[in-house]
């Protein structure tokens, strides 16, 4: 048996054991790299970590602290607040402005995990005051996200537009990008009516009202500071929807965060934990607890797969598969089984790498005018994006970093369940719909 056969038959033993012995997959994962990289594939230590997803580590870290401190001090409290007026009180639109917003990010240059980054927090943490399901909220992220993210200004839109024109393949910057969002659009929907979406139709909540729950905590501090005299809220405790001074210094933080990413490209993660040491220094009372409240089960989790999916590419086993698919004598199915494993691959890994590996793969039979070539670099843009739903790649550890009070286990295995629903459906559906009519 070959090595790549190996090292893909050892990850499907990883998921097996994760998934029926409750055991942290990352830990595995670890376990996994190091014996497969060692004694399959003759790497030494550093060979292994050189798949460590270090810059991932630091955003995932980074930006839980920095809203772990934002629910502390009640910032979140108050751009739910803030939503909700923007949107007359119809929760059933915020998803949709969670959706518009990202794809607003990505579509003006924002590297899509970035994007993500700054709104999944404040929209889980609507989801989880208004009860919507966190799968539908970060769902509708994700996909805005990619919906934006093939703009011919945006990161992704420039990168695959480069590859083609480096490949001398004919090219439509407008095609590539409406294409990306009415498959995005498209799924948004269908997500938004099977999780739940259309019965908050009819749900309102008036702009300036708290949840029932906030209003009765509320009540119960104002009888207890009434009793003592006091006119202001208790030192160090958030204050519902008011804007307090720590309220205030956050959202300048998250103001900043936004700026430094999307004006100045700096890091994300680095950026973000910068802000939460400056916030925890000014009020260290309501940020003592913010650093336990960091994800640290889910980092453990994709970092360990990330680090044997390194390994995987170390050795060879993505490059053995795209080649292999290449090499069958039917450009339709080529086709198709390239989306496949673009969409296989990118769902636990860099989306970007994978574009980047597999377009170079099709030009051959492109090259032979059975396939139109604008139509199959979509479909493989796409079907190598629209499954950054799943819990393994970043946009996906984000949702589920960033997710307050839900059962991580639950809602990872939501994410997994979903995420392969998208890998089994999107790849064929577009390959059906921009492929098959030989578009280009």
């Amino acid at each position: 048996m070959s090595a790549e056969l190996i090292s893909i038959l050892v990850l499907a033993v990883v998921f097996v054991i994760a998934t029926t012995r409750s055991i942290n997959m990352g830990a595995l994962a670890f376990a996994a790299a190091f014996g497969v990289g060692g004694l399959v594939a003759g790497l030494d230590a550093d060979g292994v970590f050189a798949g460590f997803p270090g810059d991932l580590f630091v955003v995932l870290v980074g930006v839980t602290y920095l809203f772990a401190i934002a629910r502390a001090n009640g910032t979140t409290d108050w751009l739910v607040h803030a939503a909700i007026r923007l949107v007359r009180g119809r929760i059933a639109l915020i998803p949709w402005v969670m959706f518009v917003i990202t794809g607003a990010l990505t579509a003006i240059g924002a590297v899509s995990p970035a994007a993500v980054a700054i709104v999944a927090p404040i929209a889980l943490s609507f989801a989880a005051r208004y009860g919507i399901s966190p799968l539908l909220m970060g769902a509708m992220v994700v996909h805005g996200a990619q919906g934006g993210g093939f703009s011919p200004i945006s990161i992704y839109g420039s990168i695959v537009n480069g590859i083609v024109e480096r490949e001398n393949l004919p090219g439509s910057e407008l095609t590539l990008f409406l294409g990306s969002l009415a498959a995005n659009l498209v799924i948004a929907g269908i997500v938004f009516v099977l999780f739940g979406g259309l019965k908050l139709s009819g749900r309102r909540e008036e702009p300036n009202r708290a949840a029932p729950d906030q209003q009765r905590d509320q009540k119960s501090e104002q009888d207890q500071r009434d009793q003592k005299g006091e006119r202001e809220p208790a030192a160090g405790r958030p204050s519902g929807s008011r804007l307090t001074p720590a309220v205030g210094a956050t959202l300048a933080a998250l103001v900043a965060l936004v700026v430094a990413v999307l004006g100045f490209d700096l890091d994300a993660g680095l950026s973000a934990i910068t802000l939460a040491v400056l916030l925890s220094a000014v009020w260290p009372d309501t940020s003592r607890k913010a650093v336990g409240e960091i994800a640290w089960p889910t980092v453990l989790l994709i970092c360990g797969v990330l680090t044997y999916v390194g390994v995987m590419e170390e050795m060879g086993t993505i490059d053995y598969a795209g080649h292999a698919v290449g090499d069958i004598g039917i450009p339709l199915l080529a086709a198709l089984l390239l989306c496949y494993i673009g969409a296989i691959i990118s769902a636990f890994a860099s989306s970007v790498g994978i574009m980047g590996a597999l377009i170079p793969l099709a030009v051959p039979f492109l090259a032979q005018g059975e396939i139109g070539a604008i139509g199959m670099i979509t479909a493989l843009a796409i079907s190598a994006t629209v499954v950054d739903v799943s819990p393994f790649s970043t946009n996906g550890a984000l949702v589920l970093a960033a997710a307050p009070d839900v059962d991580r286990e639950r809602f990872f295995r939501q994410l997994m369940v979903y995420g392969g629903i998208v890998v089994a459906v999107v790849p064929a559906a577009v390959w059906l719909v921009l492929v098959v009519p030989g578009f280009g």
